[in-house]
C-alpha cells in the first residue's frame, strides 16, 4: 500500500491553489511554492519519528483517520483557496492537527521556513498549516481507499525516507527536536521497521497493562492469582461457619447481646451509605445545556446529602440489619461481609416500589473506539446488579482486556433501558472514531457512528424503537439554535430599565456560542453580531453607573496537550474582551483569563461533549 506522499501533496497543490493561496496571503506564488517545498519533507519527517514509537504510531494513526481530517481536501482545495475566510479556516484546521500530530506547535518549524526562505514568519505559519492539513488528508485518503491498517502507517513513512532526505537539513529538523540529520536518518527507519512488525504480530505481554486492569471493573473471581486459586476451597468450610454463626445471633436473640450486633451493622451501613453519597456525587456526565454552568460544591454536597437520605430510608425500611446474604462485587471485595449485606439491602429496598420515588436521575453510557477498535466507556447505573450484569456482558464479548470502563453506581439512578439492547451495540464498540452517548431515553451518535454510509442512525433506530429519540450531533444546529436564544434573551436586557445586575447579564450572555475555528484565537465572524450585542448591554449599563464587572473565561475539551489547551484558552477569552472592548464595553469592567481543559461541562467522550466544553463563559466579578 505504498505511496509517494511528496508526489501526492505537489498534485494536490496545483498551480492553481498555489496561485489563489499567494494571492490570499500577499506572497508571489514562487515564494509561496519554495515554503511549501521546504515544510513538507520536514513535516513528514516529523510523522516518521512520532509513528517511531508503539503509542505515537497509535495517536498518529487515530489523528489521520479522525473526522477533523478531510480526507477529499485534495479536490476542494480550488474552492477553499478562493477565499480568505477558506483560507484562514484551512489555515487553524491544518496547525491544529499538526499540533496534535507532532507533539508540538508547528510555529517552531514555520519560524525557521521563514529563516531560510525569507518569506515573512506570518505567511510561512499560514503556508505550513494548510501543507499540513493537506498531507494528513492525502494520507488519509490512501488509507481509507487501501483499507490499511495501524500496523502499515510507520512502514508506508519508512518509504518516504529517500523522497524527503535530499531536502531535509540540520536546522529544520532541529526546529522540530529531531536532532541532526545523520542521528534522525540512522535511528528512524529501525525504529518504524520494530513498531510495524510489532502491531502486526505483536508480542504477548507477560501481563496485563496496570493502566488498562486498572481502569477495567472485572469480577473477582476473573483474576484471581494462583496461589488463591490453589487454596480457594479452604474459604468455603469458614464462610458456611460464619453464616451459620450470624444466622443463629439472628434467630436466637435471647443468647446473645443483639443490641451490640445490630448497633455494628448499623455503623457498617452508614459508612457505607458515606461511600455511596460520594461515589453518587462524582459527575460522569454533566449539564446536556452548552451554556450549562458545572454545580459547586454546594450542590454537590447537596447531591451527596440526599444520597445518603435515600440510603438512609431504604435501610430503615428493610429493618435496619443485614440482609442474609450479599451478592459479591469486584468493588466490595474489601468490605466485611455484614456491611457489604447492609449496603445490598438498602440499595435493593431502594429500588423497591415503595421507595422507588428516589430514583429521578436517568442511566447513562457513553463510549469512544480508539484507532485499534477498543472502545472506552462510561456509565452510571443504578445498582451493582447493573453494574454486574453490564461488565459481565463486555468481558464476555470483548474480552477481559480489550476494553476499558469507568462505571459509577448511584442509587438514585432509574434502571438502564439500555442495558437489554447491548448486544446489538457490541458491533459498534469495534468501529475505530465511532463514539455514542445514551442520556435516558436520548442517543446521540458522533464520530465514525455518525457517517451515513456505515448506517448506523437506521440501525440504532429499529434497536432501540420507541421511546428513544435517536439522532446525529451537528455543530453548526448547535450553534443556530443557541443564537436563536441569546438573540431572544438580550431584547430583554436592552429595553429600557432591564437590569444590570452582574449575574443577569452574564446568564444571558452566556446564552452565545462563540464558534472559534479549530485552534484558532481569531473571533469568528459567525459570532460578531451576537458579539456586538452584548457590548451594547454593558456599555449601557456602564452609562446608568451600574457596570456589570465579568470575567470572560475560556475552556477548551481535551483534544491536544494539555499546556497548548491552556494557552489557547486564555488567547479565545482575551480576543473576546478585545472584541467587545473595541465596540464599546468599558474596559475595567472585563477580564479575561484561561483554563484549559479544566472544569468540563459535558464528557469529552463525544462530539457535542466537546464542542460544549470549548466555550467562554462570562463569570461575575466582585
Amino acid at each position: 500500500m505504498s505511496i509517494n506522499l511528496v508526489h501526492a501533496i505537489q498534485s494536490a497543490l496545483t498551480d492553481e491553489v498555489v496561485g489563489q493561496l499567494a494571492a490570499r496571503i500577499g506572497l508571489p506564488p514562487e515564494a509561496a511554492r519554495s515554503v511549501m517545498s521546504t515544510a513538507a519533507p520536514a513535516l513528514l519527517a516529523g510523522l516518521m519519528q512520532k509513528a517511531a514509537t508503539l503509542e505515537g504510531a497509535r495517536s498518529l494513526f487515530a489523528t489521520v483517520v479522525s473526522p477533523d481530517v478531510n480526507a477529499r481536501i485534495a479536490e476542494q482545495l480550488p474552492h477553499l483557496t478562493g477565499s480568505t475566510g477558506g483560507v484562514s479556516e484551512l489555515e487553524g484546521a491544518g496547525r491544529g492537527l499538526l499540533e496534535r500530530s507532532l507533539d508540538r506547535r508547528a510555529e517552531s518549524l514555520s519560524d525557521e521556513v521563514a529563516a531560510q526562505t525569507g518569506v515573512p514568519a506570518h505567511a510561512t505559519h499560514a503556508i505550513t498549516g494548510i501543507v499540513g492539513a493537506t498531507m494528513l488528508g492525502v494520507l488519509k485518503q490512501h488509507m481509507l481507499k487501501s483499507q490499511g491498517n495501524v500496523g502499515q502507517l510507520p512502514a508506508l513513512l519508512s518509504h518516504q525516507m529517500p523522497l524527503i532526505a535530499p531536502y531535509l537539513n540540520d536546522r529544520l529538523l532541529a526546529a522540530l527536536g529531531l536532532g541532526s540529520i545523520g542521528t534522525f536518518a540512522g535511528s528512524v527507519l529501525a525504529q518504524l521497521k520494530a513498531v510495524s512488525a510489532h502491531i502486526e504480530q505483536p508480542t504477548p505481554a507477560a501481563k496485563p497493562a496496570p493502566e488498562v486492569t486498572a481502569a477495567v471493573h472485572v469480577p473477582a473471581d476473573a483474576v484471581v492469582g494462583e496461589k488463591r486459586r490453589s487454596h480457594a476451597w479452604l474459604w468455603w468450610p469458614l464462610l458456611a461457619i460464619i453464616a451459620a454463626a450470624m444466622a443463629l445471633v439472628y434467630l436466637f436473640p435471647g443468647g446473645f447481646q443483639r443490641g451490640q450486633w445490630g448497633g455494628g451493622a448499623a455503623v457498617g451501613a452508614d459508612a457505607e451509605h458515606r461511600g455511596a453519597a460520594r461515589t453518587a456525587s462524582a459527575p460522569v456526565a454533566a449539564s446536556v445545556e452548552l451554556t450549562a454552568v458545572a454545580a459547586s460544591s454546594d450542590a454537590a454536597a447537596s447531591t451527596a446529602a440526599g444520597a445518603v437520605a435515600a440510603l438512609d430510608a431504604a435501610s430503615s425500611a428493610a429493618g435496619g440489619g443485614a440482609s442474609a446474604s450479599a451478592a459479591g462485587s469486584p468493588s466490595t471485595s474489601g468490605v466485611s461481609a455484614a456491611s457489604a449485606a447492609s449496603v445490598a439491602s438498602a440499595t435493593s429496598a431502594a429500588r423497591q416500589p415503595g421507595v422507588a420515588a428516589a430514583a429521578t436521575k436517568d442511566s447513562q453510557l457513553a463510549f469512544t473506539v480508539g484507532e485499534s477498535g477498543k472502545p472506552t466507556l462510561t456509565a452510571t447505573v443504578g445498582s451493582e446488579t447493573e453494574k454486574t450484569e453490564l461488565v459481565d456482558e463486555l468481558t464476555k464479548r470483548l474480552g477481559q482486556y480489550n476494553y476499558a470502563a469507568n462505571i459509577a453506581v448511584d442509587p438514585a439512578t432509574k434502571p438502564a433501558g439500555w442495558l437489554p439492547r447491548l448486544d446489538g451495540l457490541m458491533p459498534l464498540m469495534s468501529v475505530p472514531g465511532a463514539e455514542l452517548r445514551v442520556d435516558g431515553t436520548h442517543v446521540e451518535l458522533s464520530g465514525a457512528a455518525a457517517n451515513a454510509k456505515l448506517g448506523w442512525l437506521n440501525t440504532l433506530k429499529s434497536l432501540f424503537g420507541a421511546p428513544y429519540e435517536i439522532g446525529t450531533f451537528d455543530a453548526n444546529n448547535a450553534v443556530q439554535q443557541a443564537t436563536a436564544n441569546f438573540r431572544s434573551a438580550i431584547k430583554v436586557l436592552l429595553a429600557p430599565g432591564a437590569t444590570c445586575a452582574a449575574a443577569d447579564v452574564a446568564k444571558v450572555l452566556n446564552l452565545q456560542v462563540i464558534n472559534f475555528t479549530s485552534a484558532s484565537a481569531h473571533v469568528p465572524t459567525s459570532a460578531a453580531e451576537d458579539l456586538n450585542q452584548s457590548a451594547r448591554v454593558l456599555n449601557a449599563c456602564a452609562r446608568n453607573g451600574r457596570a456589570a464587572k465579568l470575567e470572560v473565561a475560556g475552556y477548551s475539551d481535551n483534544v491536544g496537550g494539555e499546556q497548548a489547551n491552556l494557552q489557547l484558552s486564555k488567547q479565545r477569552a482575551e480576543a473576546v474582551r478585545t472584541y467587545l472592548v473595541k465596540t464599546g464595553a468599558p474596559a475595567d469592567s472585563l477580564s479575561a483569563q484561561g483554563y484549559g481543559q479544566a472544569r468540563p461541562i459535558r464528557t469529552n467522550d463525544t462530539a457535542s461533549g466537546r464542542f460544549a466544553n470549548r466555550r467562554i463563559k462570562f463569570v461575575t466579578q466582585q
